[in-house]
This record gives structure tokens, C-alpha cells and sequence, in this order.
């Protein structure tokens, strides 16, 4: 069994998109969370500066999958205007 993954997923909003960008947020993460291999799919931090979304998977396949996923499409499509800068994904 492979050891899970873990991610810390910084966003960053345009001035005054904080809600905009949150919400976005909380609707991908109500489907993540019920993906086959999701652990742990949070927000960690939400200031007017950033959010931080923390995540654990179960393995590499899962993760893939996720990243592939349409929760992940929807949630990029949703946020393509609203950031000021690109996702930061960091593994842990």
C-alpha cells in the first residue's frame, strides 16, 4: 500500500473576489470530498489575501483521477477571472 499524499493548495483573489472565490471553493470541495480516495479536502485558511485548501489522498491514482475530475474543471473554470495570481499546489 502506497503512503498517502499530501497538498497544501494556495489561491490567491483579485481585490474585493474573497466571497466570489470561497464560495467557488465550497462547492468543489462538497463533491471532492465524496471522490473515491479523498482522505482529507479542507480550507484551511481563508483571509482577504488567500485561502489554503489542504489536502490528503489515499494514492498517486487517486489523486490523478481528482485532477482530471470535473469538480477540479468546474472549480478552474469558475476561478479562471477571480485570481490574481496562478494556484499554487505544494507537495507536502
Amino acid at each position: 500500500m502506497s503512503a498517502p499524499i499530501y497538498l497544501q493548495t494556495t489561491i490567491t483573489p483579485n481585490e474585493g473576489e474573497f466571497f466570489r472565490v470561497k464560495l467557488a471553493l465550497e462547492i468543489a470541495i462538497d463533491e471532492v470530498v465524496n471522490e473515491p480516495g479523498c482522505i482529507r479536502y479542507e480550507l484551511t485558511e481563508a483571509t482577504e489575501e488567500r485561502l489554503v485548501l489542504t489536502e490528503q489522498w489515499a494514492s498517486e491514482e487517486d489523486l490523478d483521477k481528482h485532477s482530471k475530475g470535473t469538480a477540479v474543471q468546474d472549480m478552474n473554470e469558475s476561478l479562471s477571472a477571480l485570481l490574481a495570481e496562478p494556484v499554487k499546489i505544494e507537495r507536502l
